[in-house]
């Protein structure tokens, strides 16, 4: 493990820092959590005082030895006190409750969990005393790679924004964010050396971590198997049938419902896969809204390692390239969103209307969004998501939005006030 010095001096700011600032000011402790390699040690260094490193091999792993055998050792240092990887001991979730209830301090403890552990050996939820937080790969702000021109909060309070200028991305810097990633490894590396970590993690998955959560043995083979349809769904509203389907069809194996399901599960546990909820602006909604859950990986690039892609074969499949595109769109805006306490959804009704996302607002409000590759896709984009707005008279959108992978201008249309946004221009 780096030391504190060198982290700091390597550091580069997350949107995440002001949340767990405030989140420490609020609760006793805060768990972050979120995908392996996206930074959450790192992050919660920055912020912490003293750290217990559960997952430390020095001395044949004796830290995980020590709180196996005593669970308070985890527990002991300055606060903000960080342990890392705190789901290798369960029991330390319960002790850092309990050392909370002791105490009317916030901010005495800071855990980072990259996979959730069975309700087994852990007794009590935390309510109240241990506050949950997301962290993602990195944004196109966060890496560098927007120009932080627009800010998503005020386009969704529907302020004017001007028109803004941005140096508007070749197809071949697109293709290079969606394979390259948000990982903080890639940061500053190649591009060959940047798609090298998306496929070792996902082999990683396939062989070690879905081996590690529990005791169930899983076939490497039919896991990968598994998340290969995820990745041919990417983006999708895809169910459990249809994904079992998939594998049948384009792997030639068969997978009951329930192992499928276990898989998924599983996936999810590791924080792999994001699960986007439908929307809905008002409960008693007179339309009929599809409850299916929109799919997709934590990042783009784990797709696209998935799918086997070249740079230069995703260029030259459109269709797909859209799609991931659209998952690029989506992980930033989730990070966007969740920057001002807000919340990501889809939309999707009976009557074949939709909108790629919708961003809640704390106060209720709600902005939505098509998500499309190029400039030229956005007229009929804007008349689409005027269309549907038009249903919800009662509780209208605060905002429509076109977000757009080749373009240079950031502006709104006075034709119908839907704004348009190029996602290298975008900022939280």
């Amino acid at each position: 493990m780096k030391s504190d010095n060198n982290i700091k001096e390597r550091y580069c700011p997350r949107l995440v820092d002001n949340r767990l600032d405030f989140y420490l000011s609020t609760f006793g402790a805060v768990c972050v959590e979120g995908p392996k390699w996206c930074g959450k040690t790192w992050t919660c260094t920055m912020h912490s005082k003293s750290r217990f490193l559960v997952g430390h091999p020095a001395g044949n792993f004796a830290n995980r030895q020590l709180a196996r055998l005593d669970v308070n050792q985890a527990l002991h240092g300055e606060c903000p006190h960080l342990i890392d990887e705190w789901q290798d001991v369960p029991a330390i979730w319960d002790a850092v409750r309990y050392s909370v209830d002791e105490s009317a301090d916030c901010g005495r403890y800071i855990l980072t969990g990259s996979a959730t552990p069975k309700t087994k050996g852990v007794l009590h939820s935390g309510t109240g005393r241990i506050a949950r937080l997301s962290m993602h790969p990195m944004s196109l702000q966060e890496s560098g790679e927007s120009a932080c021109m627009v800010s998503l909060k005020d386009v969704c309070c529907g302020k004017d924004i001007g028109v803004h200028s941005v140096p508007e991305p070749s197809l071949e810097s697109l293709v290079e964010y969606v394979m390259r990633g948000g990982w903080p490894g890639g940061k500053g590396k190649s591009l060959a050396q940047a798609l090298l970590i998306p496929r070792d993690y996902i082999r990683n998955v396939a062989e070690m971590d879905v081996q590690k959560l529990d005791d169930i043995d899983r076939d490497p083979v039919k896991v990968m198997k598994c998340l290969r349809s995820l990745a041919r769904n990417e983006s999708t509203t895809a169910s459990t049938k249809t994904i079992r389907e998939d594998i049948a069809e384009m792997d030639d194996t068969s997978l009951s419902i329930n192992t499928v399901t276990e898989y998924i599960a599983a996936f999810n546990r590791l924080f792999l896969l994001r699960d986007t909820r439908p929307f809905s602006p008002f409960a008693r909604s007179p339309i009929r809204i599809k409850q299916q859950a929109k799919r997709r990986f934590c990042d783009p690039s784990l797709a696209a390692a998935l799918l086997g892609f070249s740079p230069r074969t995703l260029m030259r499949d459109v269709r797909t390239f859209g799609l991931l595109f659209e998952s690029l769109a989506l992980r930033d805006l989730e990070i966007y969103a969740e920057a001002m306490e807000g919340e990501l959804f889809h939309y999707q009704d009976y009557g074949g209307g939709d909108f790629d996302a919708v961003i809640q607002t704390p106060d209720n409000g709600w902005s939505a969004f098509e998500v499309k590759l190029d400039v030229s896709q956005v007229d009929e984009a804007a008349r689409s998501l005027v269309k549907i707005a038009e249903k919800f008279k009662h509780n209208p959108p605060t905002s429509l939005a076109v977000i757009v992978g080749k373009s240079s201008l950031a502006y709104r249309r006075e034709e119908d006030g839907v704004y348009v946004l190029p996602l290298t221009a975008l900022k939280a």
